[in-house]
């Protein structure tokens, strides 16, 4: 009930305001169209008065105009004045005659008259300069619009010209055009769909930095309830602790560790110059190695200074004492290298010292730093043991390194089924590996039964040309014995030729033809220089296997070669592709982890969106329920209202013929301050 009542109360006091507010509404309606017409009335008569002052203008621009023209002729008329009263002076009659009076006015005509032709003159003359500087104007414009348009048509066949040259490129833009449109569309899209994506990042940042400040919270309170002891307060304890992250620290050692590096590697570099030019100085002075050997000293020096920082120290003093022995840029009798080796033995002596002065400096800036214990844990000055250091970077380690997951271990059953897999593919590799040796072996052997039987071949080849040469001058021997007469040498030597042909191109057709060539052949082998033959064939024979095998030799090492090259090349080439097919493989398990974790995020998204979706919805509905009944309450609260107002007309109405004007003033006046606050000061005026 108090609910109700209050509620009452409520829209009672919304009702008082919102009748108040109507009714200065419709105040301020009239007052505005008032201010309204009064605006256009006093624009319109703005807008008269501007048209007034523009007649008056005019008018005063005529008027003075027309009072110039008169005032000069009131001065012409005066000068003619002047000028005819001295002739009247001047004349011997007294008084005035009227014929003298007409003849003055008849010359005051005569000469305006004078006047006004000489202007009218003056105007032609005028008019015809204009007009003839018109003409003159004329032709020139006329010539100069010829001219371009002649140009304007040459300019236009160059226009049509380049549009029919440009068509192509014009089209191509347009392609471009559409091309880049469609791209700019699909960039919104995606843009769109990146800030979607942003939105969506943000909301899971808000939840995880509440989700991390509920954690925090909740080891801030495990810390406070379940600690023991505070280790800080004993400096054995406290000395084990994990010292806190200086960034300050941190960065003036990263600051001093690269100018340490930078200024070490300029010494190193200064000493490796040093040492290279001092070696070739060695080699070149005072003998020249290129001319003459070196003394053993020079050598075992060049030695050293070949091995470079680890003799650096122990040869100070005596490469002191033979430098200031030793002038011999003085000399007449110097080279162009010695100099050339002296000016870089110089520079690299000044490089050195300037590196080894900026470490001087470098040392000197930063001993502070150097000689300082470095960072510690709070409230402990004392300086770490051995083993408390020692004990303190593992817990430091450790507590870097506790925000990453532990790695995952490999389950038993997959570890199981590699260890199948490998010694499977361990036996399966010696087995293939075994095939391999045995075709390369086979392979090998039959490339050497291949170079015998090559062998073979060529030798084959040459005994069977040397048998050729050997049967073509046992036939002529023949067919000299055999021919007593001149004509039957030649039939004969024709005959064995001929024969001979016929073996080689076809000796299984002629087997009869070549039987007496054979019978001769054998009678003739075993009379004539059998020896000699043979004497030469060995050696032929072994000179042609000699240069057969070299040459075979040659042909395998170039092979060899190549085939090295290749496998060192096909190697470097396997281990890359190992290694980017590991990169990929962790790429893509990365990959379809983020994707795993999208669509669980996606899904949670859409969950969430369903339940906002409802719970909006069943808002929505109770907002639209209790706005019904609200509206009831008040279409019931105004009813009541405009009765009671009505009631209240009426006893007024019935009390205005008891009180007196005064105080029925006073009460109307209370009244309308509460529904017309504007007409109080009306009404005070008015009392």
């Amino acid at each position: 009930m108090a609910n109700v009542t209050d509620l009452q109360t409520k829209y009672s006091k919304l009702a008082q305001e919102y009748s108040k507010l109507r009714a200065q509404n419709q105040v301020l309606k009239k007052a505005v169209v008032d201010e309204q017409a009064s605006s256009a009335s006093l624009k319109e008569q703005l807008k008269q008065r501007d048209q007034s002052l523009r007649k008056q203008e005019q008018e005063m621009d005529s008027l003075s105009f027309r009072n110039q023209q008169l005032a000069k002729r009131v001065e012409l008329l005066q000068e003619e004045l002047a000028a005819s009263e001295a002739k009247g002076k001047k004349g011997k009659t007294k008084g005035d005659s009227p014929s003298q009076h007409g003849q003055q006015t008849q010359s005051v005509f005569d000469e305006d008259l004078q006047k006004k032709i000489e202007e009218n003159e003056r105007l032609h003359i005028q008019f015809y300069e204009a007009d003839e500087q018109h003409k003159r104007q004329e032709a020139e414009l006329r010539a100069q619009l010829d001219e371009l348009e002649k140009d304007s048509e040459q300019h236009q066949a160059v226009v049509d010209g380049l549009t029919t040259k440009y068509m192509a490129t014009i089209e191509r833009l347009q392609s471009d055009k559409a091309r880049l449109e469609v791209k700019a569309q699909t960039l919104e899209r995606e843009a769109k769909e990146c800030r979607m994506r942003t939105d969506e990042c943000q909301q899971q940042l808000r939840q995880c930095q509440s989700e991390l400040n509920k954690q925090v919270k909740q080891s801030s309170s495990v810390i406070q309830e379940k600690v023991p002891f505070n280790d800080t307060k004993f400096s054995d304890y406290n000395s084990l602790n994990v010292p806190p992250h200086n960034r300050r620290h941190q960065l003036k050692a990263r600051d001093v560790a690269g100018q340490a590096l930078s200024f070490i590697q300029d010494l190193i570099a200064a000493l490796l110059n040093f040492h290279s030019y001092t070696e070739q100085r060695v080699h070149i002075y005072p003998r020249d190695s290129s001319i003459e050997p070196i003394s053993p000293l020079n050598q075992k020096f060049s030695q050293y200074l070949h091995e470079n920082a680890a003799y650096v120290r122990p040869l100070e003093d005596s490469f002191l004492q033979l430098h200031q022995s030793i002038t011999e840029d003085t000399l007449p009798t110097i080279t162009q290298k010695l100099s050339t080796t002296t000016e870089c033995l110089l520079g690299s002596l000044g490089s050195l010292t300037s590196s080894t002065g900026k470490i001087a400096t470098f040392f000197s800036n930063n001993l502070d730093f150097f000689t300082s214990s470095g960072y510690s844990p709070r409230g402990s000055t004392v300086t770490l043991n051995p083993l408390q250091a020692e004990t303190m970077l593992a817990n430091k380690k450790k507590a870097a390194a506790y925000i990453h997951p532990r790695p995952q271990s490999v389950p038993h059953r997959e570890a199981l089924s590699n260890r199948r897999i490998l010694t499977s593919s361990t036996e399966s590799r010696e087995g293939l590996t075994q095939q391999v040796q045995q075709s390369q072996e086979k392979i090998a052997r039959l490339e050497q039964e291949k170079e015998h039987w090559l062998l073979e071949a060529q030798l084959g080849k040459v005994r069977l040309e040397k048998e050729n040469q050997r049967i073509g001058d046992l036939e002529a021997q023949l067919a000299a014995a055999l021919g007593g007469s001149p004509n039957s040498q030649p039939a004969a030597t024709s005959t064995l030729a001929q024969s001979h042909e016929e073996a080689e191109a076809e000796p299984k057709a002629a087997v009869k033809e070549t039987t007496l060539c054979t019978s001769l052949k054998k009678i003739l082998s075993n009379r004539m220089l059998c020896l000699c033959l043979q004497v030469g064939d060995e050696e032929s024979r072994e000179q042609l296997i000699k240069t057969h095998y070299m040459t075979r030799v040659g042909e395998l090492t170039t092979q060899l070669q190549i085939s090295d090259s290749k496998s060192v090349h096909f190697h470097s080439e396997c281990r890359a592709l190992a290694k980017r097919l590991a990169i990929a493989e962790k790429s893509r398990e990365t990959l379809s982890e983020e994707v795993k974790m999208a669509n669980q995020n996606i899904t949670r998204l859409q969950d969430e969106l369903t339940t906002t979706k409802r719970s909006y919805e069943d808002q929505l509905s109770m907002m639209s329920d209790h706005l019904c009944s609200m509206n009831e309450t008040l279409t019931k609260q105004r009813e009541e209202i405009d009765t009671l107002k009505l009631g209240n007309k009426v006893q007024n109405l019935k009390q205005i013929s008891i009180v007196p004007p005064t105080t029925l003033l006073f009460k109307l006046k209370l009244v309308l301050s509460g529904l017309f606050p504007s007409v109080t000061y009306s009404l005070s005026s008015y009392k």
